[in-house]
């Protein structure tokens, strides 16, 4: 079979939905937010209005609309008092922000593995990772699958562990039909621009406690209290404020939310089922307690022997090339520079962490993920993406 990455003809020439998407409503938001004259926070009233109705939508007391992703699992570490001598859990499998983050504050962070079905951190392998300086654990809802909650918040509960739900992937999701934040735990959400609501940038955190909002207000603003004219600073802190033209566009992006989400759900449904179909496909599994699963990614692996020796990023570069956004999938975060350059006293080197997260290394060497814009289109778009997974498959060469 002649690939499109060898000269052949692509499945697909015409693109996907594109992303992110956006209309007069955006258009109408930024000119609001425009003729305010006041641009940043403190003195305009869309990220507050955002802030509102974020929260609202998700079922918490209280939200804070913040810089980004990353600062969010700042700011909420930072909140319970991480720092240097202590220790936080987080799944090996993650994007690097997640470790990161935990390293930003001088503690270390403790990989663990997560399951093979749904690519959450495993509750199994919490008892194994704690140790007395544990002080955190991230569950991460990788993809929009929510991590196993119940048996997350029953361990920590037992062990005096605070939980940081990561839910840059999982806007909207629910849980046992509770919204994320009805869980009784801080959610921190990315508004980057893939993310499935997006200003470019931006982040958001879920306070399970409204009475948490003016410690969290002054953490993100430079330890300066709400109103503020006399610079009380009443915490060494940064600023990871978001700017109103940030908020502006977010109000709109949420709106437009729910929609989106259905028509992923359902279009998994019929990606997921055809995928399964090709020899040596596994697509992402889903516990049936995850009421709504809004699909940042649409992710697969591939099982052993499939590739025959190749790397998974040869299979994406010939998806590229057969017209469908395909990506490698994070390595574990022990795999990476940055994770050893940062704290990591007490942590095994990589090879012995490596055999105690087998999953997360097939995940990090087996498996891609596909742009969630790919589940924004119809029949067609399922067919085509299914036909380049089956021809690239077969058309690889030590593939079958």
């Amino acid at each position: 079979m002649n690939l499109a990455v060898h000269g052949g003809p692509p499945v697909r020439t015409t693109p996907f939905p594109e992303w992110p998407q956006f209309d007069d409503t955006e258009r109408t938001n930024l000119l609001r937010a425009l003729d305010q004259g006041q641009w940043w926070r403190v003195g305009g009233s869309e990220v507050s209005a955002f802030e509102e109705e974020f929260a609202a939508f998700h079922g918490a007391p209280a939200a804070l609309a913040i810089s980004n992703g990353t600062h969010a699992l700042e700011l909420a570490l930072e909140m319970i008092g991480v720092g240097p001598g202590d220790e936080v859990i987080v799944p090996a499998f993650t994007f690097i922000s997640t470790s990161n983050a935990v390293q930003r504050l001088g503690a270390v962070p403790v990989p663990v593995d997560v399951l093979s079905d749904t690519y959450c951190l495993d509750p199994a392998a919490l008892d194994a990772a704690r140790t007395a300086r544990t002080r955190a654990v991230i569950p991460v809802h990788l993809a929009g699958q929510v991590a196993d909650m119940d048996a997350i918040d029953a361990w920590a509960a037992r062990h005096g562990v605070v939980v940081i739900q990561d839910a840059a992937h999982a806007h909207g999701a629910l849980w046992r039909g509770r919204r994320l934040g009805e869980l009784g735990s801080i959610a921190c959400f990315s508004f980057q621009n893939g993310k499935l609501m997006t200003a470019g940038e931006g982040g958001a955190l879920l306070l399970p406690d409204a009475e948490m909002y003016p410690d969290a207000f002054a953490r993100h603003s430079c330890g300066r209290p709400i109103g503020d004219t006399h610079y009380r600073h009443t915490t060494p802190s940064s600023n990871f404020r978001l700017g109103e033209f940030g908020g502006a566009v977010l109000r709109a992006q949420l709106a437009r939310l729910p929609g989106q989400t259905e028509r992923r759900e359902e279009q998994w449904k019929h990606l997921a089922a055809e995928l399964a179909e090709i020899p040596g496909v596994v697509p992402q599994g889903r516990d049936s307690r995850c009421d709504l699963n809004p699909h940042y990614m649409a992710m697969f692996t591939l099982e052993p022997g499939v590739l025959r020796g190749f790397a998974a990023d040869r299979v994406v570069d010939a998806l590229k090339a057969e017209g469908i956004p395909a990506f490698v999938n994070y390595p574990p975060v022990y795999r990476t520079q940055a994770f050893w350059i940062g704290p990591h006293a007490g942590l095994p080197a990589a090879e012995e962490l490596a055999e105690r997260c087998p999953n997360s290394e097939l995940l990090g060497s087996s498996g891609l993920w596909l742009h969630h814009r790919v589940l924004l289109g119809g029949e067609q778009e399922v067919a085509d993406v299914v036909a380049a997974v089956a021809k690239v498959l077969s058309g690889l060469p030590g593939t079958p």
